[in-house]
């Protein structure tokens, strides 16, 4: 509808209250879905300030509060969302999964499929990058996993940095088969970048 391009002219604090009037956090799961088709028709692409917004705004709630499998409508409306805007939304969804505590298994299923099936290319090394950055722990094994799994070519110092954290951590991971499973990828995928 040509009344969305009024989601290119909103400042962040605008689009922020426009979601909230239009209760978009809660709206139904198949309205979700066609508005975030709408979007990928949207011109011109919304700024990158503007899909992280909508990001939060459409699937932060979502995603977190996930205690089985997302519906199919969900992960359409997730699918799509991502096949344009990866990187915003990587930046804000991604993010607050890896700060959630506890187990997460959802979250973290998730994740993984949209890794392996969604993201673009440098999206795969923006999650790899923040999963590095905080303590590495049994619940983000499979999600490395995914990553290494795309067998994407990573900048040198991702994949030293990768390295250098799985070395580290190894004492904790001792009779983890999930680490062994990850190292295991490291070696085959990039064998000639390990010594």
């Amino acid at each position: 509808p040509p009344e969305l391009g009024i989601l290119n002219s909103c400042s962040p604090g605008q689009l922020e209250g426009l979601c909230s009037f239009l209760q978009l956090s809660t709206c139904p799961e198949p309205s979700l879905m066609r508005f975030c088709s709408w979007l990928l028709a949207l011109t011109p692409d919304l700024s990158y300030t503007s899909a992280a917004v909508l990001a939060e705004q459409l699937f932060l709630r979502r995603v977190l509060s996930l205690t089985q499998p997302p519906s199919r409508h969900l992960m359409a409306a997730l699918t799509s969302f991502c096949s344009k805007y990866s990187h915003p939304f990587c930046r804000v969804l991604v993010a607050a999964v890896l700060r959630e505590p506890g187990e997460g298994a959802e979250q973290t299923k998730l994740m993984c499929e949209l890794v392996e099936e969604c993201l673009e290319p440098h999206s795969v090394q923006l999650v790899l990058s923040q999963v590095l950055e905080v303590p590495l722990s049994e619940k983000l094994l499979p999600v490395l996993q995914a990553v290494l799994g795309r067998q994407e070519v990573l900048p040198a110092g991702l994949l030293d940095l990768l390295v250098l954290t799985l070395c580290q951590q190894a004492p904790a991971f001792a009779t983890s088969l999930s680490y062994a499973k990850v190292v295991t990828a490291v070696l085959t995928v990039y064998p000639s970048q390990v010594s």
